[in-house]
Order: C-alpha cells, then structure tokens, then sequence
C-alpha cells in the first residue's frame, strides 16, 4: 500500500523552505518509499520531489478568522486520485527521529491527544494519520452544516476529533511520540530563563503551536510566548534542507 506524507500550505504566512525542509525531514526519518504531496495555492520555491496539488475547496465565507478549516479537505472521496494510508504534517513541526512507527501502529485514525486539557476529546492535528477516502462523510457534513459546525466547534481540529469520537474511530499516537515545543522542550519557570529548550525523552516529532515557529526557537526569539526560552541550536541539527 503506497504511503503518503501529505501537508498544506496557503498565503504566505509560511514560505517554500517549510515545506522543502519537511521533505528533507521526512526522508532523513522515514524508513522505505513513500510519496511526498503538498495541498497549496503556490507551488513557487518547492522542491521537484514534493508533488504539489490544488487544495480543494471549502466554499466558506470571505473573511473568517484562520481556524484550520482548509484541512477538512484531506478527506475528500477523491483527493486527486490519491490511493493508500496518509500521514499529515504540519509544515512546521520539526522531525527529530524515526517517523516508521506512525505508519505502523494500529488504528483507523490517529492524532495527537491536546497537551493543555487531556481531559478533552479534543486532538492536536498538527499529526494525524488516516486512509485516503475512508473518511468523507466528515468533510461532508462540514460542508452541508458549515455554519452551524463552525459555531459548535472553535476550529477543524475540535469538531475532526468530535465526529471521530462520535463514530468511536478517534484514537490517540502514545505520548511520547508528538511533544509540544512550548509545554515539554521549554524548562518551567524560572529555569527557562538559565537552562536551554531540550528534545524531550521519546520524542520523535517536535510540535510548534502558538506564536514560535522553528527558526524563532532556534535563536530564542519568544514573539511575545507567556514562556520565555533561551536559544535552541539543535533544532538546526533537524531544520534543514
């Protein structure tokens, strides 16, 4: 069965050099063949490995606040005639060790469990991994209730995690694998302010969410982040091309 490595990239929020660097990441820690795809409006700048295809489209208003909505449409009947198991990756996570085992572990569909409220349902979609096609009825009752769908839930991460639950098909990657940049590698107050970020014990995938992107983290440049954190240079050991 073919395995894709899909991610997405729109506006220009984030340039080529994300998405180039993940495919090098991806080929560093990935064991066997795969197929890299990116959804964009944009191929400029993308390496020739990297497939890029039309992201399909949602049909929402004009103006709504970013939630991740784009997303959904990874789960259309037919995206683009792609066959197999998908692995989804934010495009600015940063890759750390081998990625074999997400293609390996049972499950009809896997996500990150939320750090902040584990107590929640709620999944983190930053890493997520599915069967192309298996599930279009999600994406379709987004689009026959957009509205009302985008009331009940904040974002495409909270209502994908509460259809799944609904459906008993949401199931969670084992804590270790997917740590969270601002919540693990960070030393708590007030050691964060002598002791450098450090890649978690087990981590295979370190998640940026929030206003620190890799490059910021790798100079400790904070962005106005609640945590303040020193410079962290492995991640150049990761984050590169």
């Amino acid at each position: 069965m073919t395995r894709h490595i899909l991610c997405m990239k729109w506006g220009d929020k984030y340039g080529p050099e994300y998405v180039n660097r993940l495919y090098a990441m991806v080929r560093r820690h990935l064991r066997g063949d795969f197929r890299f795809v990116c959804l964009t409006d944009s191929s400029a700048g993308i390496r020739e490995e990297v497939t890029c295809l039309p992201i399909p489209d949602l049909a929402l208003p004009d103006g709504l606040p970013e939630r991740g909505w784009k997303k959904l449409t990874t789960f259309e009947a037919d995206l683009h005639g792609l066959r197999g198991v998908a692995l989804f990756l934010d495009i600015d996570i940063v890759i750390v060790d081998d990625i074999t085992p997400f293609f390996e572990l049972p499950g009809d569909f896997l996500i990150i469990h939320d750090w902040k409220r584990p107590w929640r349902v709620t999944g983190n979609s930053s890493v997520y991994r599915f069967q192309l096609g298996a599930h279009a009825d999600v994406l379709a009752k987004f689009r026959a209730e957009s509205a009302a769908m985008r009331q009940l839930y904040r974002n495409e991460q909270a209502y994908l995690s509460g259809v799944l639950h609904e459906q008993g098909k949401l199931q969670y990657w084992p804590k270790a694998w997917c740590a969270s940049f601002k919540y693990h590698a960070i030393a708590t107050f007030p050691l964060n302010y002598v002791v450098a970020p450090s890649i978690p014990k087990g981590a295979r995938i370190i998640v940026f969410h929030g206003v620190m992107n890799p490059p910021d983290a790798l100079v400790g440049r904070s962005n106005g982040n609640w945590r303040h954190a020193k410079a962290s240079p492995w991640i150049s050991d990761h984050w590169k091309e």
